[in-house]
């Protein structure tokens, strides 16, 4: 049995899929009864609903279980509490693997996200657990937020200037190297895979590249902090997690956040998707 966690969101449903995709039986760990029958459709054969910071979810959840994808909340400000409590559960089992859903360059502390995960990390590596650590970069994905305003105004409003740059992955790609770490047994363990799709491109890159499938030209228009994080907050997006946002678009603004594409390609046994590819199947 592989548990997943965070199975709700877009990373664990994707997740689900892959591994419905290979056979596996699965058991997911949701926040809320609204969220079974997402994680049901996706894959998960069983499901358990609680909360990550409650020890006794975890005992009821890994009970049986062999492997565990954990996928952290996404910019918990207790994600290392989680974690803890993650490993623990693992360590009460025994001949437990834990997957760990990371992230690429954990050790920039000028992220709190990134940071909270190279401490997960690191309680992981000194845990006596074997595992593996999945690193990707930032998903294709964040751009379908803004695909109103490309398809319909011709812009692209990032809240970075348009000269920074960032390595893409494609969540799809992503899911098929969790599964795939998860059911090839004994081939994945204590490693740790940086997971890129694409060299670094500019944001300039990235709206050339839409121009180019559209057929009509894109703009590249960034969106100060200070608007964009009134606009968060105004959605209902907590403190917290505006804070740890505002941080990480700063990181962006002044360094960007660049990978390799090798790793991926030679886990995938193919080319990792495009950019390109990805437009292409999303606008389609």
């Amino acid at each position: 049995m592989i548990l997943v966690t965070g199975a709700a969101g877009k990373t664990g449903l994707a997740v689900l899929a892959a591994l419905k995709a290979r056979g596996a039986k699965v058991r997911a760990i949701v926040r809320d009864d609204a969220q079974i029958l997402p994680v049901r459709q996706a894959g998960a054969t069983e499901v358990v609903v609680g909360d990550l910071l409650d020890a006794d979810v975890w005992r009821l959840a890994t009970t049986a279980v062999s492997h565990i994808y954990h996928i952290g909340p996404n910019l918990h400000p207790n994600e290392v509490r989680i974690g803890q409590l993650m490993i623990a559960a693992a360590r009460a089992i025994g001949n437990c693997r834990v997957v760990y859903h990371s992230v690429i360059h954990p050790q920039i502390r000028e992220m709190p996200h990134h940071w909270r995960k190279l401490k997960v990390e690191n309680i992981l590596f000194d845990s006596g657990l074997p595992f593996t650590v999945l690193q990707p970069t930032a998903y294709m994905q964040n751009l379908l937020p803004y695909l109103s305003a490309i398809q319909n105004d011709g812009i692209l409003p990032v809240p970075y200037p348009a000269a920074t740059s960032l390595s893409l992955v494609d969540l799809h790609d992503v899911a098929t190297v969790a599964a795939k770490v998860l059911t090839e047994h004994g081939q994945h363990r204590y490693a740790t895979y940086e997971l890129v799709g694409t060299e670094p491109l500019s944001q300039t890159a990235v709206a050339d590249t839409f121009s180019q499938i559209l057929h009509r030209p894109i703009e590249v228009r960034p969106v100060s902090l200070a608007t964009w994080e009134a606009q968060a907050l105004t959605n209902g997006t907590a403190k917290e997690t505006v804070k740890t946002a505002v941080a990480m678009f700063t990181y962006y603004a002044t360094s960007g956040m660049t990978g390799n594409p090798q790793v991926l390609r030679f886990l995938l046994g193919h080319e990792p998707t495009s950019l390109a590819d990805f437009i292409k199947r999303t606008v389609s």
